[in-house]
């Protein structure tokens, strides 16, 4: 009998792979048999994902990448091969700051990385699908679907994220190819550790407390609870499921309203 969640044989890439959401949903994936391509522009923390993944019995490689740079894209895809079954698109960074307090700096930066880089990874990697089909995983977020205070760029950004997987579902469905995304809330990773560290030193134990309770559950997320949501989406369990967001969010967008 052929085990839940199996994705042995698959090929993966997953952006931004090397740390965070990205770290654990790339040993996720390779830990149900995926070939996972991790794509980061750090080559530290990539290659130190890939040891970790092949010293447990996984298959994995490091591609440097700038998701940014569509000819890195593409180098960097073409280094995938000419198939490929999941492309989980988690490469993004943040912004804090209200419409007065973001420069066209900071919303250019924000776009190129969070929208143009999905966009030039979906160009890539699409039509290495299209010929027997495949899943896409966008990471957005809750502010794609709810206001978040100080957040004008990243909101944006994310919600250009929740609209493309809305496009690509639609669009590629006569190709066997789904997409859907996530919207995690927020998830204890380093970033969150290093924000803190660096927005409010000397407080970081507080702060820590006060961010966690701003959602219902009264902690904040694990990165192997997104990657466990994503292995399901991936997989041929999920085989019935396209075009759809999922909350990861410790119940705020429903019980916080």
């Amino acid at each position: 009998m052929k085990q839940a969640f199996d994705l042995t044989g698959k090929i993966a890439v997953v952006t931004g792979g090397g740390s965070g959401i990205g770290k654990a949903i790339s040993l996720k994936l390779a830990a149900h048999g995926a070939i996972v391509n991790i794509l980061d522009l750090n080559d530290a923390s990539g290659l130190e994902t890939v040891d970790e993944i092949t010293e447990s019995g996984g298959k994995a490689y490091f591609i440097p990448c700038n998701v940014a740079d569509i000819e890195s894209v593409n180098k960097a895809f073409a280094e995938v091969g000419d198939a490929l079954d999941i492309l989980i698109n988690n490469a993004g960074i943040a912004h804090v700051g209200n419409l007065e307090g973001t420069s066209e700096e900071d919303f250019d930066k924000i776009y190129n990385v969070n929208v143009k880089g999905v966009f030039n990874c979906l160009k890539a990697g699409i039509p290495l699908m299209k010929e027997k089909g495949g899943s896409v995983i966008n990471v957005a977020s809750i502010a794609s679907i709810v206001g978040i205070a100080d957040r004008f760029a990243y909101s944006m950004s994310k919600g250009a994220v929740y609209t493309m997987t809305l496009s690509i579902a639609k669009d590629y469905l006569p190709d066997n190819i789904r997409c859907n995304c996530i919207a995690p809330a927020r998830i204890h990773t380093p970033f969150v550790d290093g924000f803190i560290a660096k927005n409010y030193p000397g407080q970081e134990k507080e702060m820590f407390e006060k961010l966690s309770k701003t959602q219902p559950i009264g902690r904040m997320g694990k990165p192997d609870e997104v990657a466990s949501q994503v292995l399901y989406l991936v997989s041929d369990e999920a085989s019935f499921i396209t075009g759809s967001c999922y909350p990861i969010d410790g119940g705020y967008i429903t019980l916080n309203s």
